[in-house]
């Protein structure tokens, strides 16, 4: 029976009410909002560059002569063997590749299957608060439920006392951005330390999430949380190739932990995503391969595309909050009386060319005079945005809304 055409009205059954805890990305949505009105993109963070050109070259080989099937499920051997030899030199302790790594699409899928392979459904998760926003979508997703902790500004340092309290809790693992994404910090071997000795005496396990782990600012050093004396044991490190090699599109990611940890995950990923991309492994092997001076030159060049945008905020009297590493920059909208950042978000996008994200959607906090720019781009486009940033407060004064 055609009960469209007969006029009866079919009841659906209801989605999962999981979906009512978290929205869609804020930061993807204004990428589509920046493509609407022709604006800077400075909001999702890729860049408008090329990646490193043996590295373009890898790929050209590869589309040509493969492999284009299945790689191992939990990574290519040349890419493991590449990968391990690489962290092995960067985190100063020994990285087995047959046991200790598993290739993933990305650091989110790494995130994700850290978190499903160790939390049960009601387990609690500390989150630091300003936070990347896939990591509370994770938690509800994996069942458990997000502790969040504040990091207090300007340096965005947690409270000893407040982090204690949320160890009390007996969560089951603690979330770990570092260099931090979306305020730039860089957790100092201190916060470390005092992190690690709660994460031993109340046995909890510690997901990184260390993407930014060569873009870091002189004074300030990275320090690989697993590389902690006694915490790899407890540490699953996750990461990607994304913003070291400039190739976000090409969604590899990795994860490092211990072998009982990783024949766990490698069971996660497998029925996740089977594998990652086998020809994009291949050429990666090699980025994986670089010497060290290509660390150095992209830490040189991001600390010039830094030192421009924030001496043009500098310029026009903008506040903001000082990156350490990673790549953003937290601006201070205080001063243009708009009470709803996301209003303000959409509104700059149209009227000034430049897109941002609403710094609400990083806080567990009710915080809306933050917005969040990004300096991955070339000179020129940052010119281009600090040229119409310029004009903020003659069009502002028109009005916001």
């Amino acid at each position: 029976m055609d009960f469209i055409a007969s006029g009866v009205n079919c009841i659906m059954p209801s989605t999962s009410r999981r979906l009512e805890y978290f929205t869609e990305s804020v930061i993807r949505k204004m990428t589509r909002i920046a493509n609407a009105y022709g604006a800077v993109n400075l909001s999702q963070g890729f860049p408008d560059f090329q990646p490193p050109n043996p590295l373009l070259q890898a790929l050209e080989d590869v589309a040509m002569n493969g492999p284009h099937q299945y790689a191992v499920t939990w990574g290519a051997q040349n890419f493991r063997e590449a990968l391990a030899k690489k962290q092995t030199k960067f985190m100063g302790m020994p990285i087995d590749p047959e046991r200790e790594i598993v290739v993933t699409c990305g650091s989110t899928e790494a995130m994700m299957c850290a978190m499903m392979t160790v939390c049960n459904p009601g387990d609690k998760v500390i989150v630091f608060s300003p936070f990347y926003e896939n990591y509370g979508a994770d938690a509800i997703l994996s069942g458990a439920e997000p502790i969040f902790v504040p990091l207090h500004p300007p340096n965005f340092s947690f409270d000893e006392d407040e982090l204690t309290r949320a160890f009390e809790q007996r969560p089951k693992a603690l979330i770990l951005c570092n260099p931090s994404n979306p305020t730039g910090k860089v957790f100092t071997l201190e916060e470390l330390q005092f992190i690690a000795q709660l994460a031993d005496r109340y046995d909890v396990f510690v997901i990184t999430d260390e993407v930014y782990e060569h873009i870091v600012y002189k004074p300030y050093k990275h320090v690989y949380f697993a590389s902690l004396p006694g915490m790899f044991e407890r540490t699953i490190s996750c990461s990607s190739l994304s913003k070291t090699y400039s190739i976000t599109g090409w969604r590899l990611g990795y994860l490092i932990a211990p072998p009982a940890i990783i024949d766990g995950v490698r069971k996660v990923h497998d029925f996740l995503t089977v594998g990652a991309p086998a020809p994009l492994q291949e050429a990666a092997v090699t980025a994986l391969g670089f010497p060290d001076e290509y660390y150095e030159e992209l830490c040189e060049m991001y600390t010039q595309k830094r030192d421009f945008f924030i001496k043009g905020l500098d310029e026009e009297g903008l506040s903001y909050t000082y990156p350490q590493g990673a790549y953003y920059v937290m601006m201070d909208i205080s001063e243009f009386g708009c009470p709803d950042d996301t209003l303000f978000c959409e509104w700059m996008a149209k009227e000034v060319g430049v897109a941002a994200v609403p710094g609400s959607s990083f806080f567990r906090e009710d915080v809306r005079h933050l917005i969040r720019f990004h300096f991955a781009k070339k000179i020129d486009t940052l010119e281009d945005a600090l040229q119409k940033l310029s004009t903020l407060r003659s069009i502002a004064k028109r009005g916001i809304f």
